[in-house]
């Protein structure tokens, strides 16, 4: 992991494509901005991880039902 110290205006560059930068700072809250490509998705991490787990749960889910239809099938 990268750590860098930023004030408040200053920005990142990831890979000549993503720009960060500090936007906001006050007590304990940063407000970022963040410039990226329109087909690129960027989520807050809780909400990727939430959307991870509901895609592996639909992938459970479809599997049983695919595996039921194929027994039926036999």
């Amino acid at each position: 992991m990268l750590i860098l110290t930023r004030k408040c205006g200053e920005s990142v560059i990831i890979d000549g494509k993503i720009e960060i930068k500090i936007t906001g700072i006050s007590e304990e809250k940063i407000k970022l901005g963040i410039d990226a490509p329109a087909n690129m998705k960027v989520y807050r991490k809780e909400l990727y991880d939430t959307l991870e787990e509901n895609k592996s749960a639909a992938g459970t889910v479809a599997a049983a039902v695919l595996r039921d239809i194929s027994r039926k099938m036999e």
